[in-house]
């Protein structure tokens, strides 16, 4: 069952026998998914919970009555609910709201997007935006005039053998043959090409005759503004897919190295991460606006890449929550790019940027909207190059999250931060939302604190910024499996006849289960090891 996310929420039972107001709340939220691309509201379980309560049954005629309510307190929203039996034998409803043709509100007059898993008002001069950003027909589904057997035949190929090739599509999509794959992606309908189809897999002139293709340039400035190269992607010949390539390809100037001092050596350090470049292109051409003109310029500055889009941010999104909020401007493009392994299908593609450029020493990426553009700038240079040495010795012994990483990276790039200011810089709302991103950075030693509540201060322990060697205690929890045979080895030779359990506990408690019951399980194959008894019964002895 989905978590709560873009396309679904979680509604308690009793909003359907409350007062009015939980039933404004219940339409507010249909407007949200109307607004937005669809969505399912799942009334009956609660915040938390994966499953309704047990023996939670649902009388039928609520049906029609959350269908009659809906339709009287929203204007444009189209709901369908049934009853869902779980494997627990309770039931819930799933309310079904599809996109609407029309821009939907409430009967009062109130609209709401849905971002994230949150859903938002919109007020002023938004209204007329929210209007004018979602035709009744998406974009990408409208019908150009190409037959699907004129697809550029090299395109349409590069497109099958990566959908066949992905870890991130099911066999049952992978089976189907490349007409099949245009319906299933949207690529085509009834025989012609859709826009999106014409984006990605048309030639050279269909594309043009869109009107919004992306051209892209790229322009390096020396230090006193001067432009002094330039380099163009205007003819149309290239789809956001290989327009990628061709620019990481083309542009020397982002595969340029510096050296950065560490101790008695100097070690050489890419002027800009690739994965970095690869990213800052993919959300340009994955989050613009196809309904609007206008190029994508990467702007080299000697200190610092620019990339600037057409358009404005999605409604909902802006530079001081684009860390967390999620709203996809192009659904079917999105859903192209994460299958062949290009993006990641949640996000907006900047926890990874943070993840990245702060994990290396250098600052979180700036995100600026104008009037009717878009500015993402990433600097050039590593700020300390100690955090660089520091994080990497920390990955090589503990296994963080992105989020600890991120958390790590801003406090080593700062002297010390109070909660409310920690909080500010990753974009949550208030202190009390840390624990999930400092995680066990703290237990491990790796920040220190001072004071208490929001006037808590956290700061990297210096002495792990130091030149000299970082000290952190030893692990085996990504010892080598050759290794880890070795120690289970030794330990049998003294303890034979022992449970998984016993041998954990004396080779090493942060080893998991799983890598120790996959090394035994490998060394029982190879006669190694002889196994006696099942499952938790199971004790291990050498082979004689």
């Amino acid at each position: 069952m989905s978590l709560e996310d873009q396309y679904a929420d979680r509604k308690s039972l009793k909003t359907l026998t409350g007062n009015n107001k939980q039933w404004d709340e219940l339409a507010k939220d249909c407007v949200c998914f109307a607004n937005g691309q669809g969505g399912r509201l799942l009334i009956g379980i609660e915040d938390g919970q994966a499953l309704p309560p047990p023996g939670q049954q649902i009388c039928p005629e609520l049906l029609e009555k959350l269908r009659k309510r809906i339709a009287e307190l929203t204007v444009n929203v189209q709901v369908l609910p049934r009853i869902v039996t779980t494997e627990n034998g309770a039931q819930y409803i799933e309310l079904l709201i599809d996109r609407s043709l029309n821009v939907a509100s409430t009967q009062d007059g109130r609209y709401f997007i849905r971002v994230s898993d949150t859903c938002q008002p919109v007020t002023g001069d938004d209204v007329l935006r929210l209007a004018n950003e979602r035709p009744g027909r998406p974009w990408e589904t409208m019908r150009g005039e190409t037959p699907h057997n004129q697809a550029d035949a090299r395109k349409l190929n590069a497109f099958v053998t990566a959908i066949r090739a992905s870890d991130r599509v099911k066999n049952t999509v992978k089976e189907k043959t490349a007409d099949e794959l245009l319906n299933h992606y949207a690529l085509a309908e009834s025989g012609v090409l859709t826009f999106l189809g014409v984006l990605l897999l048309g030639n050279a002139s269909d594309r043009r005759a869109l009107g919004t293709a992306p051209l892209v340039q790229a322009i390096k400035y020396d230090e006193l503004g001067q432009k002094i190269n330039k380099w163009l992607w205007d003819d149309y010949s290239l789809s956001p897919i290989e327009l990628i390539d061709a620019v990481w390809a083309e542009v020397t100037d982002f595969r340029e190295t510096y050296e950065v001092a560490e101790g008695l050596f100097r070690r050489q350090i890419p002027a800009f991460d690739e994965k970095v470049v690869r990213e800052l292109l993919v959300n340009a051409l994955v989050h613009r606006p196809y309904t609007q003109r206008g190029d994508i310029f990467l702007n080299l500055h000697p200190d610092r890449l620019e990339v600037v889009n057409p358009g404005r941010l999605p409604l909902g999104v802006t530079p001081h929550n684009i860390l967390h909020a999620s709203r996809r401007r192009n659904e079917g493009l999105a859903r192209v790019f994460h299958d062949i392994g290009l993006m990641e299908k949640e996000g907006s593609g900047f926890d990874l940027l943070y993840d990245l450029l702060l994990s290396s020493g250098r600052p979180a990426p700036v995100a600026e909207e104008g009037t009717d553009w878009v500015r993402v700038t990433v600097q050039r240079r590593i700020l300390k190059p100690n955090v660089l040495r520091l994080i990497e010795e920390v990955e090589g012994r503990y296994q963080l999250t992105q989020r600890e990483r991120i958390t790590l990276g801003v406090l080593a790039l700062s002297e010390g931060v109070t909660a409310r200011e920690l909080a500010e810089l990753l974009e949550i709302d208030s202190a009390s939302q840390l624990a999930p991103w400092l995680g066990r950075l703290v237990n491990a030693g790796l920040i220190k604190t001072m004071g208490r509540t929001k006037a808590t201060q956290y700061f990297v322990e210096p002495s792990l910024l130091r030149d000299s060697n970082i000290k952190l205690p030893t692990t085996l929890s990504r010892i080598e499996p050759y290794r880890l045979q070795e120690l289970i080895r030794e330990d049998l030779h003294r303890y034979p006849n022992s449970k998984i359990g016993e041998i954990g506990s004396r080779i090493g408690a942060e080893i998991s289960r799983s890598k120790l019951k996959k090394a035994l399980a490998a060394m029982t194959q190879q006669g190694q090891v002889i196994k006696n008894g099942e499952l938790n019964g199971s004790r291990y002895r050498l082979a004689e």
